[in-house]
């Protein structure tokens, strides 16, 4: 009996007694699997949160989700560098060390490192509850507001008046260019005036600044915060709100298509569009957005080193450096006067983005220990100087100027000294409009006001002088600001929105019309120019 049963044990197992543990060991396999995968997520999470409020100051939800769905190409290889070593080669490391231990022990407790994911996981959501605002935004999303949609005027709906003679614009995007950086004396909030030049130029223009030296700009409001959602923001009147589900921006083939833009105005009205930048125009959906609307084109890095600018293998910073840009500038805007076309030039500097901005030739040490408040003092001596050389042109008697810092600067430490309590706004100014204030005061505006505002500059007539969210800053017609107070306006901005979700929302067949009616608008001009020739 004893010798047979273990011949006995022996057939169990040939006969496929073996299934079972079999089947527990590749079950067990998987669910190892996915622990060490949850541990990688975590701790990738964690570093990258780090990484994020290391680096970006009064960062947002929205801001996070948005770039995570469009394209990053031509991001920055400094920060792409300094992605890859402060989170992803902490995470594996700790992963690999994980993983190490866990083959090598003797005693491999599973829910052990399954318990060192969750901490770190958990660790991670509760950092992020307050420092980027997870819990309001999570609130938020539950809760729904309709302050968009009851306030909301539609270009589409309104008749607007150009002038018959049409006036040029030329539009200058800013980077992290803000009021803040001027002196106490200014309205800003640094011990120094960082940005003299532009300072001065604001007091020129106009800037929506009541009598004497103290300065004054737009608030950048939720879904303005960074460079697409402040260029939205200021072309529509809106903020750049998308639903998660349906507009991954890296994939669309429009742009919230049933919104009408500045670009999309201009556009109907005969003018000649170009958008220059020196960096990479499909990073962040902006050349999307551009050729979306108005048929603009975009002439970014690749479009200037085709040109054959500079070396092939010429890369600085985000692209190319400041200087270059504003000299492409003027050649493309002495071409763009030669013809009878009125022209919207739009520029996007880069210099100064975060951190610590681009060093060129041109800049001074002024500020021996302080890189960045180096290179805003050379972009202010920059911008003021092109605009120098625009006003000894002859078009510049038709030309309106606005120069807008894009949205506050990202850079964490820059802005260390400044006051909780003091409210910062984005660098306003228009030069040479076509009207003027009814009063000269002091307005509290959002950057949604520059788009009826930029074209009041161009002597349009706007009926009720409001569109999107945006209030003619040339009236007297209160801004949402003003009527409703900026916590009131942030607060109900942050919540959900399901009208911007049906705006965002992609109608193939709506996308398909519209893009036979601008066809059809371009042959119809196409054949007057001719008559006219």
């Amino acid at each position: 009996m004893d010798e047979k049963e273990p011949e006995k044990e022996i057939e169990k197992k040939e006969d496929g007694g073996n299934a079972k543990p079999k089947k527990f060991g590749t079950w067990k396999i998987f669910l190892t699997g996915l622990v060490f995968l949850f541990a990688l997520l975590s701790f990738t999470l964690y570093f990258s949160l780090q990484f994020l409020l290391g680096n970006w100051n009064e960062l947002t939800v929205d801001e996070i989700l948005y770039h995570i769905k469009s394209p990053m190409g031509g991001a920055g290889p400094h920060l792409v560098q300094l992605f890859l070593l402060s989170v992803l080669l902490p995470a594996v490391a700790l992963f690999l060390l994980l993983l190490f231990i866990y083959l090598f022990s003797k005693r491999r407790f599973l829910p052990l490192y399954f318990s060192i994911g969750f901490f770190v996981f958990v660790l991670t959501i509760c950092n992020a509850w307050d420092s980027i605002s997870l819990g309001s935004y999570i609130l938020s999303q539950i809760q729904s507001s309709s302050f968009i949609e009851d306030h909301y005027v539609d270009p589409k709906g309104l008749s607007l008046h150009f002038p018959e003679k049409k006036r040029n614009l030329i539009y200058i995007y800013m980077e992290s260019t803000e009021l803040t950086f001027m002196d106490k004396a200014h309205g800003g909030a640094f011990p120094e005036n960082l940005l003299p030049e532009l300072c001065a130029l604001g007091k020129e223009g106009e800037d929506f600044s009541a009598e004497g030296e103290i300065r004054n700009g737009g608030i950048a409001m939720p879904g303005a915060t960074w460079t697409m959602g402040a260029m939205f923001a200021q072309s529509t009147g809106l903020p750049l709100k998308i639903s998660i589900e349906q507009n991954s921006m890296d994939s669309q083939e429009h742009f919230f298509p049933s919104v009408t833009a500045l670009g999309d105005i201009l556009e109907e009205e005969g003018y000649t569009q170009k958008f220059l930048l020196g960096s990479v125009g499909y990073f962040g959906g902006r050349e999307l957005f551009m050729k979306d609307h108005g048929n603009v084109a975009v002439e970014d890095f690749s479009y200037w080193k085709r040109k054959n600018k500079f070396p092939r293998d010429y890369w600085v910073n985000w692209g190319f450096e400041d200087e270059k840009l504003f000299t492409y500038a003027k050649e493309e805007l002495l071409n763009l006067a030669k013809n009878d076309r009125p022209f919207n030039l739009t520029l996007l500097t880069v210099d100064t983005h975060f951190p610590d901005g681009y060093v060129c030739r041109l800049c001074k040490n002024t500020y021996p220990d302080n890189q960045y408040a180096n290179v805003f003092n050379c972009t202010s001596r920059q911008v003021n100087d092109f605009v120098s050389w625009i006003k000894e042109q002859d078009f510049y008697e038709n030309t309106s100027i606005v120069i807008s810092g894009d949205h506050p600067t990202m850079d964490r430490d820059f802005c260390n000294d400044v006051d909780s309590s003091y409210q910062r706004k984005v660098y306003t100014c228009y030069l040479n409009a076509a009207t003027s204030v009814k009063e000269k005061k002091h307005r509290e505006y959002s950057t949604f006001d520059d788009f009826p505002t930029t074209l009041a500059a161009l002597g349009v007539e706007i009926p009720g002088d409001r569109l999107g969210l945006g209030t003619n800053l040339f009236s007297g017609l209160p801004t949402l600001t003003e009527e409703f107070g900026k916590k009131a306006e942030k607060k109900e901005l942050e919540k959900r929105s399901d009208f911007m979700i049906r705006l965002g929302g992609i109608d193939k067949n709506s996308a398909f019309k519209q893009k036979e009616e601008k066809e059809q608008k371009k042959k119809e001009q196409k054949k007057e120019e001719r008559k006219k020739s």
